[in-house]
């Protein structure tokens, strides 16, 4: 199946060649990668920044469920909550996406209709992604079919950490066919791939096979979005486009809980990247309770108090 990036189709003929490009990059510096993204992280901004960096990362937010007890009365109160995250300001930005199960695809659709709001789903037996490929491709139709505008797939961890690379990139290739005119998101879980090198290639692998976002997590593991592995595939991502054209989103998810995290990582994609990734077309925040404390302090720019514990709905 061809790959979306021309330029590398030598690459992926075989899973020798494959296999010798993605142990050719570069090796990670890890200490180097990790005092450059704690430098960063020490960037301080303005408040009139600051109030713009916050309605940036509202906007960029993936409002997440994904829980055995998800029930249709919660995913309807997540997308209203997505479409109007401060019913009592409308100047508030909506969210880029409520992220829900396949099942609960129709009900976050009726929820969202009319927004802006994208409707994502996770699939292809998240989160472990242990299922034989027509599982995974059926749950991924199903998700589609249900009307979901982007899909969040998970690679099979153990063929890339056994050095099967060529399986996971057919698969992701296999994914990006059925998910039609759905984007795709691939998820890395780069807490189980135990290197940074190994995050490298797992982005490499990823684009080359046609995903439309690299995603850290699913943050159903210990280690999951950090400023490091991050500031790592935006630095693919930039790569990648520098040499094929092609830009492609990333989407850090799990352990992004307050505001001063997200500006963070705001500041790493600017710095990183560039400014053309700071829009929700391209960058994206895996998230469930940092938009409460985005809108908190929101509200604690604009009025130069917090409210009380009941100015935000408890997801």
């Amino acid at each position: 199946m061809p790959t979306t990036a021309p330029a590398f189709r030598d690459v992926t003929a075989s899973d020798s060649t494959l296999r010798r490009f993605l142990h050719g990059l570069p090796g990670v510096d890890a200490v180097g990668l990790e005092s450059r993204a704690a430098a960063l992280g020490t960037r301080s901004i303005k408040t009139t920044a600051k109030a713009y960096a916050i309605d940036l990362a509202i906007s960029m937010v993936d409002l997440t469920t994904l829980e055995g007890a998800d029930t249709p009365g919660k995913v309807r109160a997540l997308g209203a909550k997505a479409v109007r995250p401060d019913p009592t300001d409308r100047t508030t930005p909506a969210t880029a996406a409520v992220c829900v199960y396949p099942d609960m695809v129709a009900t976050a659709k009726e929820a969202v209709v009319g927004s802006a709001v994208k409707v994502a789903s996770v699939a292809t037996a998240f989160p472990a992604g242990r299922a034989a490929l027509d599982v995974k491709l059926a749950d991924v139709r199903d998700a589609v079919a249900a009307g979901a505008d982007e899909i969040d797939m998970v690679i099979d961890r153990g063929a890339f950490l056994a050095g099967h690379y060529m399986k996971v990139y057919d698969e992701i290739t296999a994914v990006k066919e059925v998910s039609g005119d759905a984007r795709l998101k691939v998820i890395f879980e780069t807490g189980e791939l135990s290197t940074y090198d190994n995050i490298r290639r797992a982005s490499w692998l990823g684009m080359l096979a046609g995903a439309d976002f690299i995603k850290t997590s699913t943050g159903k593991v210990a280690v999951n979005a950090t400023p490091a592995n991050t500031l790592l595939m935006l630095e693919a991502v930039r790569d990648f486009r520098a040499q094929t054209g092609i830009q492609i989103g990333v989407k850090p998810a799990g352990g992004i809980r307050t505001t001063k995290d997200a500006v963070k990582f705001l500041v790493l994609v600017n710095e990183t990247a560039g400014e053309d990734w700071l829009d929700n077309h391209w960058f994206r925040f895996g998230a469930s309770s940092l938009l409460n404390d985005l809108l908190m302090q929101r509200q604690k720019l604009a009025t130069g108090r917090y409210s009380g514990p009941d100015y935000v709905t408890v997801d």
